[in-house]
């Protein structure tokens, strides 16, 4: 095996085109995980995480506890690893995950 120092290293020429990576848009992200047919699913998690799901729906702290029917403080606890999840929220998480419409409509009062 070769060895290399870090000054080699970073001699080296990048392969990456920066260009091309920093021009990409999240809707060109969006794009190619529907290509792909990852844009549903999260490959080797059996349940999104807590924060996953809240950063997918583009939701604060307290409007995700809402939406999920517990106190913002239990969220954030999900969230920080604090106490461990119940299948029952594993569940509630893939449902946000994959149907948050639904969630929605099924908390309607």
């Amino acid at each position: 095996m070769a060895r290399m120092t870090i000054a080699e290293i970073k001699a080296r020429p990048s392969r990456i085109d920066w260009k091309r990576v920093n021009a990409t848009t999240d809707e060109d992200i969006d794009r190619h995980a529907k290509e792909d047919g990852t844009d549903n699913e999260l490959p080797g998690l059996p349940y999104p995480t807590p924060a996953t799901v809240r950063r997918h729906l583009k939701l604060t702290q307290k409007e995700i506890a809402s939406l999920a029917g517990v106190p913002v403080a239990t969220w954030r606890n999900w969230e920080q690893g604090r106490v461990g999840l119940d299948p029952a929220v594993r569940t509630l998480l893939r449902v946000l995950w994959r149907e948050p419409d639904a969630v929605r409509r099924a908390m309607v009062a």
